[in-house]
């Protein structure tokens, strides 16, 4: 017996669930008429669900039988005291231009918080629902007033928004995260739609003055943090410094947030906040890690902005740290830079290749000595000993098989094979690292097979690709001159041919590293001009526009760039950063 009830039960409910679901299905596609029917049924059977009945009364609203919503309204409120009821029935005035009679019943349904604060639940929903935001914010301000642990900030933040009232907005969702700072990230992501990358944006300097009123009367660090994530998306990384500082100096716990950003700046480019910040953490920090992690973002980023004179002084600060700090496992990323700086900017090859062969005598994990191996191979490689370099290569990939340095090999073994004219090997390399689980390696590898497929037939003896990879390989070993020159070879002996564009791209790239940026410019533009249908066309664009965002200062033409990779480029992998900064130069909000 107790089987077949459950049996009916449970067929009840589905044929419940089943009309619901065909109600409202008439109902979102504006078939008002069946919706009716289907919600007088439903009401029918079941008349005390305010549910369908609120669907009923909508759909009787949309086909503009007012008098008998108002009769339906009215015969439950004298059933059941459900405050949303006497708001829908005040919205059926408002319908008929009833405006003082809407009035009233949305001033009782408000009433019926003072009675019951919880009511407010779902009186400030319905409110909502029907967009009806000032009645709503009356409602959960009320609330709050009454039983002071409801918190409904976020709900009024949301309103505030809707209504375009941005500083009570702010106001709201920092009142909110004041009680639950659990959810910061939570508020950026929403503060980020409202604020830009121009520091002068009257919602940035709104969001600022509020900030700092708050840091001024309350010694909440929330507020500190807050500021300094401000600053960050304003680009203002020296003021975040100010800011991260100031929190540490109070709570002397980690030192995790700074170095945070020493690595945004540095990704920016913003080369002496960044060198600010990482000198700050070598003074700062007390644990060994964190200050060799500093000592070598010093040292990378001084090697980046130096010029050949500098580069003995920068000798000298790698000797510093081997003196203090040893050479180690703890070192050991440090001597695999030192060994590449000897390698590719003091040309001391030899000696770079003893520093990492010393370096494999340590007591390495697997991982430690692939990391050796990997510039071991590089330094071959610039010494165009291509054999040992895919020794070393090949040892790295067989001995870590699936992981992302044995992917990151087999790139350098197809790279290697792509220098030595060993196309059709290295071809067969690149098939496979296609689906690397590693996207950059993935994008890398399916590039330089693109150049190999697409270049390999045009001529039978290979002439051109070789002197591209020989151009490639020159620039590898910093030979930038050198390797502009033999690009110029290509483009003037073999015009009109597939490597063409791809000849212009790599020159571009180069004359950007030589600082020669109207000499880029004009490579960039003739592909777009004359190669608008290639694989290309999207890259040239996105760089041109860097180009004239960054280093020429024209940003009109970036943004006309960036617009023209949003709306016909919408596959490029560069679609995003292009949006991203095509919104930007536009004015609009981050999002």
């Amino acid at each position: 017996m107790r089987f077949l009830f459950v049996i009916s039960f449970l067929c009840c409910f589905n044929m419940f669930s089943q009309e619901d679901i065909v109600a409202a299905e008439y109902y979102k596609n504006g078939d008002f008429e069946k919706a009716l029917l289907s919600y007088k049924k439903l009401y029918n059977k079941s008349p005390n669900n305010n549910t369908y009945l609120l669907q009923l009364v909508k759909s009787l609203q949309q086909l503009e039988k007012y008098q008998e919503a108002e009769t339906l309204l009215l015969e439950q409120i004298s059933r059941v005291n459900y405050p949303p009821l006497l708001i829908e029935l005040g919205y059926n005035y408002q319908l008929q231009n009833n405006i003082i009679q809407a009035e009233t019943y949305y001033e009782n349904a408000l009433k019926t918080i003072d009675q019951n604060p919880n009511f407010v639940f779902v009186v400030g929903k319905a409110f909502e629902d029907r967009s009806l935001l000032d009645q709503a914010i009356t409602a959960y301000e009320k609330a709050m007033v009454l039983k002071p642990d409801l918190n409904f900030n976020v709900q009024l933040a949301r309103i505030y928004g809707d209504q375009g009232n941005v500083e009570k907005m702010f106001e709201s969702y920092l009142n909110f995260v004041e009680l639950n700072d659990s959810y910061i990230n939570t508020i950026k992501r929403a503060f980020s739609e409202f604020i830009s990358e121009n520091s002068d944006n009257k919602n940035n300097v709104l969001l600022k003055r509020i900030l700092l009123k708050k840091i001024q009367t309350d010694q909440n660090l929330l507020w500190n943090e807050m500021l300094s994530w401000l600053f960050v998306q304003q680009k203002d990384y020296n003021k975040a410094f100010t800011q991260e500082k100031a929190m540490f100096f109070r709570q002397p716990e980690s030192l995790d947030r700074i170095e945070e950003l020493a690595h945004i700046a540095l990704a920016d480019k913003a080369y002496q906040v960044a060198l600010d910040i990482f000198t700050y953490l070598t003074e700062t920090a007390q644990d060994l890690d964190t200050k060799l992690k500093a000592y070598y973002n010093l040292i990378e980023i001084k090697t980046q902005l130096a010029t050949k004179e500098e580069y003995n002084s920068i000798l000298s600060e790698y000797k510093a740290i081997f003196d203090t700090y040893g050479t180690h496992t703890k070192t050991l990323f440090i001597q695999i830079s030192y060994a590449h700086f000897l390698a590719f900017y003091k040309h001391e090859p030899n000696q770079a290749v003893s520093v990492l062969k010393q370096s494999l005598e340590l007591p390495l994990n697997s991982f430690q000595e692939a990391g050796v191996k990997l510039e071991l191979g590089d330094v071959l490689v610039l010494q165009e000993k291509f054999n040992e370099a895919l020794i070393y290569y090949t040892q790295v990939q067989r001995n870590l098989k699936n992981s992302t340095l044995s992917q990151e090999a087999r790139y350098k073994v197809a790279k290697t094979s792509y220098y030595k004219g060993d196309f059709k090997w290295a071809e067969s390399q690149l098939k496979i690292l296609k689906s690397s689980t590693s996207q950059l390696i993935a994008n890398d590898a399916l590039d330089l097979m693109l150049l190999i497929t697409d270049n390999k037939y045009e001529d039978s003896t290979q002439t051109a690709l070789k002197l591209y990879a020989k151009a490639d390989l020159m620039a590898f070993q910093n030979q930038t001159d050198n390797a502009i020159e033999l690009l110029d070879e290509i483009l003037t002996n073999h015009k009109g041919k597939t490597i063409e564009d791809q000849a212009l791209f790599k020159q571009a790239q180069l004359f950007e590293k030589n600082q020669e940026y109207h000499r880029a410019e004009a490579n960039y533009q003739a592909i777009i001009t004359n190669f608008s249908d290639d694989i290309l066309a999207d890259d040239a664009y996105f760089f041109l526009a860097e180009l004239y965002r960054k280093k020429l200062n024209q940003p009109e033409k970036a943004q006309e760039l960036y617009e023209k990779i949003v709306f016909n480029y919408q596959d490029s992998i560069y679609f995003v950063d292009a949006r991203n900064n095509f919104r930007s130069l536009r004015g609009d909000a981050i999002n």
